[in-house]
């Protein structure tokens, strides 16, 4: 006969031993998968190219993914992606792995964002996103709305690549400034200040071409 038939059910409870043994096996598991991490970037900075390509396949589409958000074009994206990571792999003996992957990887990608920036303008990824409110008088005429939206754009890729990189990221993105200033390895204040600056260039370059924002 089974006990739990007679027994009262609270007394049917799993044993204390195996509960505390279900309650740790999570725990056990994170520790594990910390201990498999630490492996990795390990022998990542000691050069290892296994570990290279398993931090590549984790962290891939994040770098992408940040890499988009500055340059807004896919295509574009894609190739300073692998850039990205071609500089990961060189920088490996300067990795502290203490410091965590992403974050470093970001400040990389960060970094081949802006030489490509300094390469070359990008006014066309911008003209559907930045605007400027026109007139009452000229809201309802579409070309002229477009025509704005097109100076803002062309503006917009005239500032210089550091201030252009943190309006993207902060005004655009709307990313918390903190984040920002961890990517491209500057304080928040500095980040403020680039945004600042940025808007302030803005505004002139749109005055020149008879746009008041």
């Amino acid at each position: 006969m089974n006990a739990c038939t007679v027994i009262p059910e609270p007394e049917c409870e799993m044993p204390r031993s195996r509960q505390r043994d279900s309650a740790e096996a999570p725990k056990q598991m994170e520790g594990e998968a910390s201990e498999a991490l630490s492996d990795v970037l390990g022998r990542f900075r000691h050069g290892d190219l296994e570990a290279f390509e398993t931090l590549f396949r984790q962290h891939q589409r994040a770098v992408y993914g940040w890499i988009l958000r500055i340059v807004r074009n896919a295509a574009t994206a894609e190739d300073l992606t692998v850039e990205t990571f071609w500089r990961v792999h060189q920088a490996h003996a300067r990795f502290d792995p203490s410091r965590g992957f992403e974050a470093w990887a970001r400040r990389i990608a960060s970094n081949a964002a802006l030489d490509w920036m300094r390469a070359t303008r990008t006014e066309a990824a911008l003209t559907g996103e930045l605007s400027v409110e026109p007139a009452a008088s000229a809201a309802t005429d579409a070309a002229i709305a477009a025509e704005i939206r097109q100076k803002t754009a062309q503006a917009f890729g005239r500032l210089p690549p550091k201030l252009r990189i943190a309006a993207v990221l902060v005004v655009i993105e709307e990313l918390p400034q903190k984040e920002v200033a961890e990517a491209l390895s500057i304080s928040v204040a500095a980040v403020k200040l680039r945004v600042f600056r940025a808007l302030r260039l803005l505004r002139k370059d749109l005055e020149r071409q008879g746009i008041t924002p």
